[in-house]
């Protein structure tokens, strides 16, 4: 099986798997890109975890995750500002550890709304703020920061940035290369706005990373778990992929799965199918469209 060379499987995709394992999965698969999560990498510190990429020969297309800074001025929000200045960093170094093409994108996922609160609008206002104070330590960097819209069944605990609008919206007071969105197929496939949204993307060159998975039902009851493999579901990807190729997006595409069964699977067994289904269900639609008349 021909790998295309634009895949990149986001490491949440393969859960229980250490980074060592991760990287030895995804090169065995013959996948050439790898978007890496804070946690695995900070079990061995970020140092090592940028020798192994290095070592491994993989690029790296994102870092996962920072943000959740919906809460009020305080401590809790200090705390949270200061983690993410953590995250810009270990972004910064091992997107330099990865291979050529590699590229330094933070994910941010934006928070939801704060306990004991119903200020949805005064959280997403906290939003901007926060993003206004990242971005420069950012752009010292030369990070740039990737604001995700959530599904909105997940504005309430995890981000209230709902539609990808209003994360352009948000990212429209700063450069793009400081401040772009992420383009998650789950999370905004229902929105009627989307493909223009995606145009616009494009157009203001916003669009730092771009993650696909299918959408099934019935959801479980831990909604968070509910991604899979594309093909799977109903997510229309020719019509999403498409548009977000006319845009001139030419980086890796991160394949980004939670789901019970597929991490209960073994990584390689997991890695191989992510292979798979991009190349059955994304891989035709980045390709030209051929012209009947020629």
């Amino acid at each position: 099986m021909t790998v295309d060379p634009r895949l990149s499987i986001n490491q949440a995709t393969i859960r229980h798997a250490d980074l060592a394992t991760a990287l030895r999965v995804t090169t065995d698969a013959g996948i050439g890109a790898i978007g890496l999560w804070r946690e695995p990498v900070q079990e061995v510190g970020l140092r090592t975890a940028a020798a192994m990429l290095a070592d491994s020969g993989l690029r790296f297309s994102t870092h996962c995750r920072a943000g959740f800074f919906t809460m009020p001025e305080g401590r809790e929000r200090r705390a949270s500002l200061a983690d993410n200045l953590v995250a810009i960093e270990e972004a910064a170094t091992l997107a330099a550890a990865g291979a050529a093409g590699s590229t330094p994108i933070l994910v941010l996922v934006a928070g939801g709304i704060p306990a004991g609160s119903r200020d949805l609008a005064g959280a997403r206002e906290r939003v901007r703020d926060a993003v206004g104070e990242l971005a420069p330590h950012a752009e010292a960097a030369g990070v740039t920061l990737a604001l995700e819209p959530l599904h909105p069944m997940f504005a309430s605990d995890r981000c209230v940035v709902s539609t990808l609008g209003q994360a352009l919206d948000i990212a429209a007071d700063f450069a793009p290369e400081v401040v772009g969105v992420t383009v998650d197929t789950f999370h905004i496939f229902w929105d009627p706005d989307v493909l223009a949204s995606i145009a616009r993307a494009g157009r203001e060159r916003r669009i730092a990373t771009f993650q696909v998975c299918d959408w099934k039902t019935p959801l479980p009851a831990d909604v968070l778990l509910s991604r899979h493999y594309p093909g799977d579901g109903v997510i229309d990807f020719a019509a999403l992929t498409r548009a977000v190729a006319a845009t001139g997006y030419d980086r890796d595409i991160e394949v980004e799965l939670f789901h019970a069964d597929i991490w209960a699977d073994a990584p390689a067994t997991v890695a191989r199918r992510v292979a798979e289904s991009f190349g059955a269900v994304i891989s035709p639609n980045l390709r030209p469209p051929v012209d009947s008349r020629a």
